[in-house]
């Protein structure tokens, strides 16, 4: 059966003329209010979730094509998803080294390199940089995107394992998991002689196929199908676990991924990713 949720980060008007225009698409429908003004859920016996998204272009809305789901399993990726940058880029800031590490990261991310090869590449030029910079790294450049801690924190209290699983570094993912209310977190190691940064990565490198592994460990781990988690990410890297999950968004995304995802937020906080859910807001966690 066609469905879809609808989240408008502006308000009632975007939902009543998105509202009006799949009705014309689509004759009779089922509608639910998920949350008054924000969020609604529409189905339909006839029609295609994706056609009917076309007819919503130029909408300021967030958009799902799966029927509302609490699902048990969150992963999640960390840069720009969770936080508002990408920790490498900033870092490398410090080694005045961020044009040419940006350059890589953003061609890396948008799927047009290797990711592996890309990061051995980028923690190179960070050869010698004093570890002091990762924590004033942490502490300037760092922060939770928009609803990132209502979301974690709402599903974990609802009995969701939460898991931020990173193609970043632990120093970082520990902090951030930690802020957020992630229950474990995964990423890379950078190596260091006690002082300084070696400009090199502990192997083996957590890439696209960790992440997916990784949200088919937990589902294992937890006795729970694939149906039941959620991945969200931005990035080439997260493709996989994006598809492989039941709930699968991408989240202010690179095209590659936006084109692949059963859900997107593009306008909207990372609440959206609660409401897709089913989840209304009196049941979110206050923070």
């Amino acid at each position: 059966m066609p469905s879809l949720i609808l989240v408008s980060p502006t308000g009632e008007k975007v939902l009543e003329e998105a509202l009006a225009r799949i009705e014309a698409l689509w004759g009779e429908l089922s509608l639910k209010t998920i949350e008054p003004g924000e969020a609604l859920h529409l189905s339909s016996e006839v029609g295609d979730s994706e056609e009917a998204i076309s007819w919503l272009d130029g909408l300021p809305l967030d958009i799902s094509s799966k029927p509302p789901e609490r699902m048990g399993i969150l992963i999640a990726d960390m840069d720009s998803t969770i936080i508002g940058c990408e920790c490498l880029d900033e870092l490398a800031d410090f080694a005045d080294k961020k044009a040419e590490v940006s350059a890589i990261t953003e061609r890396a991310m948008a799927g047009e390199l290797n990711f592996e090869a890309a990061l051995t590449e980028r923690v190179a030029m960070l050869t010698g940089l004093e570890l002091t910079a990762l924590q004033a790294c942490y502490d300037a450049r760092v922060d939770l995107n928009p609803g990132a801690e209502v979301f974690v924190k709402t599903m974990a209290h609802l009995g969701a394992q939460c898991a931020l699983v990173s193609g970043g570094f632990s120093f970082f993912t520990s902090r951030v998991a930690a802020r957020a209310g992630f229950h474990s977190n995964r990423a890379n190691q950078l190596l260091d002689d006690g002082t300084r940064l070696t400009g090199q990565v502990g192997l083996p490198i957590l890439g696209k196929e960790a992440k997916l592994a990784a949200l088919k460990e937990d589902a294992a781990r937890f006795n729970l199908n694939l149906s039941q988690t959620l991945a969200i990410g931005d990035g080439a890297n997260d493709l996989m676990m994006i598809e492989a999950a039941g709930l699968g968004i991408a989240y202010r995304a690179k095209p590659i991924v936006a084109a692949q995802a059963s859900a997107r937020i593009e306008h909207g906080s990372l609440e959206s990713a609660l409401f897709f859910q089913g989840i209304p807001r009196s049941a979110f966690v206050s923070v």
